[in-house]
């Protein structure tokens, strides 16, 4: 097996641990059969773009690629639906998307290989956190802009972590919604059917992070802004009522970690 194909298997089991987990405590707690078929698929189509997908090789194509995350960001202000005020999600038929969950792993992947313009990418994205308000994605940016920072010690970089960091708090303040179950406040349903699955869940997610941070085949600033985007969503799901990354029912963080990932260079002729 080359170095591209053993690189490709450690990103499937980045994603296919913590979904793994999530699945069976899906099964276990009694979920409805839909909220398994839903994340088992969304896993299938992330296994298969991990295996497949390819880091867009010329600056402008990547830089296309990023444009259209960040727009995709904003969509759903335009397109609802709305709950109080607050919209976060894009409407696929049957299944809604969290917008922050699905764009912005692959937002941190590709801001981290433009550091003159990361920090723009990363408040343009913090724009829309706070417009929908959406605290967990704001708190993605703040920790994807913290692993950022600890690698190239960019001073704006730096500006954008304090700046974010404010911010994800007004955004979560302000974008606080009722509890779904299997959704958020996993840990409180695990635990309370049998603490070893609210174990498993918490090891998983863990070894899922560290995998991210040192094992994947991106460069440095990639994996850490990468794992970074993971911290931040799981820190305020731990804190707040808000989705759990991977380990909380949910098709976009699944498909959002996944593109992220296969987004890696191109093999060698």
């Amino acid at each position: 097996m080359n170095g591209i194909a053993s690189g490709r298997g450690i990103c499937a089991g980045v994603l296919a641990l913590p979904v793994a987990a999530l699945l069976a405590f899906l099964a276990l707690a009694g979920a409805p059969g839909q909220y398994l078929l839903t994340d088992a698929v969304a896993l299938g189509i992330a296994l298969a773009w991990i295996a497949l997908g390819r880091m867009p090789q010329s600056d402008l194509a990547a830089r296309i690629l990023l444009g259209a995350l960040i727009l995709l960001l904003f969509v759903p202000l335009l397109t609802g639906p709305q709950i109080n005020g607050i919209a976060r999600w894009l409407p696929l038929g049957p299944v809604q998307l969290h917008a922050g969950m699905l764009a912005f792993p692959a937002i941190a992947v590709l801001a981290a290989r433009e550091p003159r313009w990361a920090p723009a990418i990363l408040l343009a994205a913090l724009a829309a956190a706070l417009l929908q308000p959406d605290g967990g994605t704001a708190f993605a940016i703040t920790f994807s802009a913290v692993g950022l920072y600890h690698v190239t010690g960019n001073w704006r970089v730096a500006v954008v972590c304090i700046v974010a960091f404010f911010a994800a708090l007004v955004a979560t303040i302000n974008g606080e919604l009722a509890p779904q179950e299997f959704v958020e406040r996993v840990f409180q349903t695990a635990f309370a059917i049998q603490p070893i699955i609210a174990l498993t869940l918490a090891l998983a997610l863990a070894a899922s992070f560290a995998l991210m941070l040192f094992a994947i085949p991106h460069n440095r600033p990639a994996r850490f802004a990468l794992a970074g985007a993971l911290f931040g969503f799981f820190i305020i799901a731990l804190m707040n009522t808000y989705p759990f990354p991977l380990i909380g029912h949910g098709a976009a963080s699944i498909l959002g970690f996944g593109f992220a990932l296969g987004l890696v260079r191109k093999e060698a002729p």
